[in-house]
């Protein structure tokens, strides 16, 4: 019989705001283990909330094996850590932080009310087991996240921006961003003829994450279906998967499966060529594809294929230097949109209830609301212009895309 154990730990301080003021600070911890032997193709699991002994999880473990949950496979070895924390915020720290950011706000920028909250959060994660595995990674991060809304808005709000550190808090990054938020945000402008939008890749690529997975691949329901080894998107789009020590965040570089990939990422889309998709052990086998260790942790339960980390390769250029490069274009930022998104046919359509018209680094005004509408081919395709490198004043990696424009 062999044993594995998954085990998560976290600590979280917080203080909240609520209309311009301080209203709690609040701190807990947590720790979650899942407790795993392994006998004749079967696995008991025993999920556990707070701390427990070895030997008492392991015995309500074993006595799951009567569940017959399958789980035929070998446990995999390896040892390895990886410690991506730099300067966490004391809990003192963090409130004298969170006071004088909150004093900034409302001295510069009297016309909002702002709520959020300022955090500490640590991280750590473990994978043991019997047959030699035992990997870890250990993080953490400060930040704020601000809702604001302006005195004559009729909305229950305008807007968000959220800003994250490793080392310590930076106001002067903190406050560039709040000024470059707020200063224009009562400039009403145009929008542009060609409408270029501008926002994390993440908000646009879940639909070719789905896409990506390797049963809907096998079973004919994926939009990618049969299209493996074909060029599909635009030159300029590589994907990985990727978790290497200098991108990782409170993230495990390793899947539920134990696998580790070769320099800690696996390219899936190159140049628009379509690759592979992505499946852990379980579904590799079922469907006779390659294994790419996609295998995401359940702690009550046997893993399930979705774990990827999908980035798209950047350019080595700003959002300003992009735009720059079209021309001197003007791209849109949506602030607040909801209501829509990819259908089943990968057709996009999204309101913008609120968006700014920037050069990439600086905003310039409010746009009138929109409709933003492509579909998953085009936006990874023939409209795709770029991810620009990762930038502190927009919190991200911001992808330009161009899309077509309807009224809202």
């Amino acid at each position: 019989m062999k044993r594995e154990k998954y085990i998560h730990t976290g600590d979280y301080s917080e203080v909240k705001i609520t209309e311009n003021e301080i209203v709690s600070f609040d701190k807990h911890d947590s720790t979650t283990t899942s407790f795993r032997v392994y006998e004749d193709g079967f696995v008991g699991v025993h999920y556990q909330q707070g701390k427990m002994t070895d030997e008492e999880g392991f015995e309500k473990a074993e006595k799951n094996l009567e569940l017959k949950r399958p789980y035929p496979f070998e446990l995999e070895g390896g040892v390895r850590e990886l410690d991506k924390r730099e300067r966490l915020l004391t809990d003192l720290e963090l409130m004298k932080k969170a006071k004088a950011e909150l004093a900034y706000l409302r001295r510069a920028h009297p016309d909002f009310t702002f709520s959020g909250n300022f955090f500490a959060q640590t991280y750590f994660e473990q994978q043991k087991n019997s047959a030699g595995m035992d990997y870890q990674v250990r993080d953490g991060h400060n930040g704020a996240g601000i809702i604001f809304k302006h005195k004559d808005s009729k909305d229950l709000d305008d807007g968000y921006f959220s800003l994250n550190f490793r080392r310590g808090f930076s106001s002067k990054k903190f406050r560039e961003m709040a000024d470059n938020y707020l200063t224009n945000f009562t400039k009403m402008v145009e929008l542009p003829d060609e409408l270029i939008i501008m926002m994390p890749e993440w908000n646009l690529n879940g639909k070719l994450c789905e896409s990506l997975n390797a049963e809907k691949l096998a079973l004919g329901t994926s939009l990618l279906a049969g299209k493996i080894g074909q060029k599909v998107f635009s030159e300029k789009l590589s994907i990985y998967h990727n978790v290497a020590k200098k991108n990782i965040w409170m993230s495990p570089f390793w899947d539920a499966d134990g696998i580790v990939h070769k320099g800690d990422k696996l390219c899936y889309i190159r140049n628009g060529k379509i690759l592979r998709g992505y499946a852990d052990k379980r579904i590799a086998e079922k469907y006779g594809v390659e294994c790419t260790g996609s295998a995401a942790r359940e702690y009550s339960d046997i893993p399930r294929n979705g774990w990827v980390n999908f980035r798209i390769n950047p350019l080595k250029k700003s959002p300003k230097e992009i735009l720059q490069e079209l021309g001197g274009k003007l791209a849109v930022l949506p602030v607040q949109y909801s209501g829509g998104g990819f259908s089943a046919t990968g057709e996009y359509a999204m309101p913008v209830q609120m968006g700014y018209l920037t050069d990439g680094e600086k905003i310039l005004g409010r746009v009138p609301p929109f409709t933003m509408r492509s579909s998953m081919f085009d936006i990874f395709g023939k409209d795709f212009i770029g991810v620009a490198k990762y930038m502190s004043l927009w919190n991200a990696s911001m992808m330009l895309v161009r899309m077509e424009k309807g009224n809202l």
